[in-house]
């Protein structure tokens, strides 16, 4: 933005009604959003929402990318059932990516984060193998186009991230940074997994949480300012990487109370842009 500041953005899903996806945003006073991508999408389609967005005044940042199949949110099937690393729905899950990223470039949208999975911690797994492999053909598409390939934390630790990124190679791979999930998966805290990733943060979902306790669930999301994410020190230290994307709120609940606690997130996020 021209003033420096940051700017806000709330994370919407395109199911049924992408009008309503859209409104959401401009009824809550935001100037962005990051759009959930349902697999197999047209670009015809893709074209039809970037009008909707263009006629309510919405940026759309990113196309967040579900994926085809079975995924568990869970650290039991989790492991066997989200994003890449599986082996039974890679192919598949790698041309909805491909897909994804040719309705982004033809948006005018730059960036396409999802969950890449449980990644291995051990380098010579075949399943890591397989998942560098997996991420190299992606970039063959975004590469061309233009279209940035970003990780959405969570399932593996910040290093492992960092080697991921490494090995695949490409300059086109960013991270976007959902300190909630690295806490829900026990992973890392948020602030301090900047130290080794920080400058590949390319967008940020701004969501609250809890870490685990105990070893098959998740922990808790929080509405913004109840879990253990420390927005007024993660927002500036992001900064000192050289972070000027958008801070998109999200909160994995429905209904009015999903409305009230972002924008109650709006206001404890809004004097730290």
């Amino acid at each position: 933005m021209s003033d420096g500041k940051l700017k806000l953005g709330v994370m919407v899903h395109l199911r049924d009604d992408p009008e309503a996806a859209i409104r959401k945003v401009a009824d809550l006073g935001l100037p962005s959003c990051q759009l959930g991508w349902p697999p197999n999408l047209t670009v015809e389609q893709g074209l039809e929402v970037r009008r909707i967005a263009d006629d309510y005044g919405v940026e759309i940042t990113t196309l967040w990318a579900s994926l085809p199949g079975l995924a568990v949110w869970n650290f039991t099937e989790g492991p066997i059932t989200i994003g890449l690393v599986p082996e039974p729905w890679r192919a598949q899950r790698v041309q909805a990516l491909e897909q994804a990223a040719r309705c982004a470039a033809e948006m005018g949208v730059q960036s396409l984060p999802t969950h890449c999975g449980c990644i291995p911690e051990y380098p010579g797994d075949p399943l890591y193998q397989g998942t560098v492999v997996a991420l190299k053909q992606v970039m063959r598409t975004c590469d061309p186009l233009g279209v940035q390939f970003w990780f959405e934390t969570g399932q593996e630790t910040p290093i492992t991230l960092l080697r991921t990124i490494q090995d695949v190679g490409s300059e086109n791979l960013g991270i976007n940074l959902d300190p909630a999930n690295l806490l829900l998966y026990g992973k890392a805290n948020p602030v301090d997994a900047l130290d080794t990733f920080g400058e590949w943060v390319r967008g940020v979902h701004a969501k609250d949480g809890e870490y685990p306790t105990d070893g098959n669930s998740l922990g808790e999301e929080k509405p913004l300012g109840e879990g253990k994410v420390n927005f007024p020190v993660l927002v500036p230290k992001l900064k000192s990487y050289g972070f000027t994307g958008a801070l998109t709120i999200e909160r994995e609940i429905s209904g009015d109370r999903q409305i009230e606690d972002i924008r109650r997130g709006i206001e404890l996020l809004t004097p730290l842009l």
